[in-house]
């Protein structure tokens, strides 16, 4: 997997992950999937789309874990 892209749960994390950590993993997560940097002009849409389907994903992913040790909600 992409270096570039960190563990965004606790402990590894300090705190909570924040909506920016959150979009800068997806957007490493496509870039490396897509096999592009920066998409061209006709393939924009699509790239950003998939960003934001990852980021809401991975948003979901975090809301629903549960990390041992750690008390109360998130």
């Amino acid at each position: 997997m992409c270096r570039s892209i960190k563990t965004l749960r606790p402990p590894v994390l300090p705190g909570e992950a924040t909506d920016d950590d959150i979009r800068a993993a997806a957007l490493q997560y496509v870039r490396k999937v897509s096999g592009f940097r920066a998409p061209a002009a006709h393939n924009r849409a699509a790239f950003d789309a998939a960003v934001d389907a990852v980021a809401r994903a991975t948003a979901e992913l975090l809301g629903a874990l549960e990390v041992r040790g750690r008390t109360g909600p998130k």
